[in-house]
Order: C-alpha cells, then structure tokens, then sequence
C-alpha cells in the first residue's frame, strides 16, 4: 500500500524514531524511505551571501543522513536521501506533491488539553492539513 514513504528529519530523537518507523513499513511492503532534511533559509539575505554557512549546514547535513540511512537499512528496502533548502513545512508538501509520494511519517509533539491553540501552528500539523498524501504523525 505504502511504497513510497517521506520521512523529514531534523536529527532529533524523535525523528530517529520516524525512521525506524518509516523503515519498518517499507518493508512489509519492499518499498522505499526518502530521508528528507530541509535546510531553512533566512529571510532577506541572498543565498550566494552566505553560501559557505550554508555549505557547512549542507555537509553536516549529508553526514547526519547518511547515517540515518543506515539506521532504515533493511532487507527489501530501498533508502535515499535528500537536501533541500527552502521554509520546512512548504518545502516537505512541495517535495511529497513532486515525487508523488504514498506517505509521509514524521515525528510530532502531544497537543496539552486546555492549550490546543498553542501547540497547533507547528511544522508537523501544517504538513499533515495540507500534505497530498497521507501522514503518519509520531507522538
């Protein structure tokens, strides 16, 4: 059913744990994890810049991934990676919506009762609302 699944991370514990998950769904169904990291870029500075910050973010990046890659590596599973720069969340929709993806699975925070409105306006619910495809949130 899932064969194609995005997992954005941002080598946090939690985002590990997306993997592992991710990971595990590919297999049942000899599929595909992309390790999706977003390299957020600031506001009113051109790129070219700060370039080298950016290449170093991008480097640490790639190393951080490769290792993630080994974590979903499994019999049957196909594991790529991918550095994107851009806003998080609209990078995360623009990236599922072009590789035509079947799931997103990423990690997520626990909404507290009584503080709903709070703890809405994060990458992760923004992605779940408006992915075009479905999403696994991990709490």
């Amino acid at each position: 059913m899932f064969k194609r699944i995005l997992t954005p991370v941002d080598f946090s514990e939690k985002s590990s744990r997306a993997v592992d998950v991710a990971s595990g769904l590919a297999a049942g169904t000899r599929g595909e994890v992309i390790l999706l990291h977003v390299i957020e870029t600031i506001e009113h500075l051109k790129f070219e810049e700060i370039r080298s910050f950016y290449d170093k973010l991008e480097k640490h990046a790639t190393a951080e991934l490769h290792k993630l890659r080994e974590q979903a590596a499994q019999p049957g599973v196909s594991v790529r990676e991918d550095v994107v720069y851009g806003k998080r969340a609209r990078s995360i929709l623009d990236y599922a919506a072009k590789h035509r993806l079947d799931l997103i699975v990423m990690s997520s925070h626990r909404v507290e009762l009584g503080r709903e409105g709070s703890s809405l306006a994060t990458i992760s619910y923004e992605v779940a609302v408006l992915a075009p495809c479905p999403v696994l949130l991990l709490k």
